[in-house]
């Protein structure tokens, strides 16, 4: 094939692409029907093409910024990353980001349809290289901005989850948990780390982000492992060991499926009250505007959820080509959801930091929502607050911060990893607008 012909080829599918960028039926319901403890969950939308609705990443303009609820304000933490994804706030204060996206995949999304979605990923600004590596932010003057910056680690493998144990520093790249030597107040780790345990990964790798936190006493940690396709269609072998948290001993690389059955879990975050854990998850596309939920839920030790064969309990998905009637008996219900195709993936608990115990802000999940590219109208692309109440939740989702699109529909930013900085503040990564913002009361900044 002549290089000419393969240009035109191309030429006609990114306009079949950009025809396709828009097509799909609308949602039935409001964006808040499938949100709360008992979400909506309507009969799915079958259809020749799923809903494809796609923010263009734009960028903020100069000044740009998104808009806080009532009584907050936000100011720009710290300006001109590549792409930041994740947030750790180190006990010093010092606030770590991973700079990172998505390592080579060379399997996952072939053929056509492969190939478009890539093209609609690549609008919403999720193809840019990964930067590979963490960097370290200080506010040295406690004045809300982010001073100094320092390449905390680098040479890593699409890195995302970081903890902190002892003097030891733990990263979960998007292949294996790595360990390092940490110094309180060391602007940088040395060495390549030192592998703890392998993480599924492999050719697909479909969903690639690894969070990774620490058990209340320090003894154990808790890593993501995403599944490797949307619902099951590369093949249940392809699934061994994901769509779980694993339970990991750092000590010895040894582990245990703590949860499974998650499609793609993102944030964990301890409750205090109840000691339990809350992971943040997406569930599964293409199976109309209005499903399915993603949610969070406190994860039940050794329980099911569902993936790859059913949803929100025992909602099947006959997409399923091998089905396991006993496993879908099994399946629990999520305990909150979060909106269909919402993209939630940031997670912090706040117990009320900062003030913020006076306002309606006082104890709940914070939750960063990177926003929908299937559903219609977009769901997402925003911060959320869930009042909690005795561990639990305990009232409707509450808008922090918004205005990450534009009236045209692009995308200024979409928030991922949320955190709370040393005084309380929410600390939110914008990964297009390459930006970490800071949220805080207007009277306490």
């Amino acid at each position: 094939m002549s290089i000419a012909l393969r240009s035109s080829i191309r030429s006609v599918l990114a306009v079949s692409v950009l025809a396709l960028a828009g097509c799909g039926g609308r949602a039935r319901l409001p964006l808040e029907a499938g949100m709360g403890p008992n979400p909506q969950i309507p009969p799915p939308e079958k259809s020749l093409l799923p809903t494809i609705y796609v923010a263009p990443a734009k960028g903020w303009p100069p000044g740009g910024k998104p808009v806080p609820a009532a009584g907050l304000t936000v100011t720009a933490f710290a300006t001109g990353l590549a792409h930041p994804r994740w947030l750790y706030v180190l006990p010093n204060g010092d606030v770590l980001v991973a700079e990172t996206n998505a390592p080579p995949k060379p399997e996952d999304g072939k053929g056509i349809r492969g190939w478009a979605q890539k093209q609609f990923m690549k609008r919403a600004g999720a193809m840019v290289p990964s930067a590979n590596r963490i960097t370290l932010l200080r506010d040295s003057k406690g004045a809300g901005v982010a001073g100094q910056r320092f390449v905390f680690a680098d040479k890593l493998n699409s890195p995302f989850g970081m903890v902190l144990v002892g003097n030891q520093f733990y990263v979960a790249d998007s292949d294996a948990v790595l360990s390092f030597r940490y110094v309180e107040g060391a602007t940088r780790v040395e060495g390549p780390g030192v592998k703890v345990v392998d993480l599924p990964a492999g050719p697909i790798n479909h969903h690639w982000t690894k969070n990774l936190v620490a058990s209340q006493d320090g003894s154990q940690l808790y890593a993501t492992v995403g599944s490797n396709s949307n619902a099951g269609e590369n093949g249940l072998a392809a699934e061994e060991g994901r769509a779980a948290v694993w339970e990991i001993d750092p000590t010895t690389g040894q582990h245990r499926i703590y949860a499974s059955g998650l499609r793609n879990p993102n944030g964990l975050a301890w409750v205090p009250d109840t000691g339990k854990l809350w992971a943040v998850v997406n569930e599964r596309d293409e199976l109309g505007s209005d499903l399915v939920p993603d949610y969070m839920t406190a994860l039940v030790e050794g329980g099911f959820y569902g993936f790859p064969y059913s949803y929100y309990g025992a909602h099947v998905d006959d997409r399923v080509k091998e089905q396991r009637p006993d496993l879908v008996a099994k399946a629990l219900v999520p305990d909150y959801g979060l909106g269909p195709h919402t993209a939630s993936l940031g997670l912090v608990f706040d117990e009320g930091q900062a003030g913020r115990a006076s306002g309606p802000f006082s104890e709940g999940m914070f939750v960063g929502q990177h926003g929908s590219w299937n559903r219609k109208p977009r769901s997402g692309y925003q911060v959320l607050f869930v009042p909690f109440q005795d561990g639990r939740p305990s009232g409707a989702p509450m808008d922090v911060l918004t205005g990450f699109l534009d009236e045209k529909g692009h995308a200024l930013g979409r928030p991922v990893g949320v955190a709370l900085d040393r005084r309380g503040a929410l600390l939110v990564a914008d990964d297009v607008g390459n930006t970490i913002w800071r949220v805080a009361p207007v009277n306490n900044q």
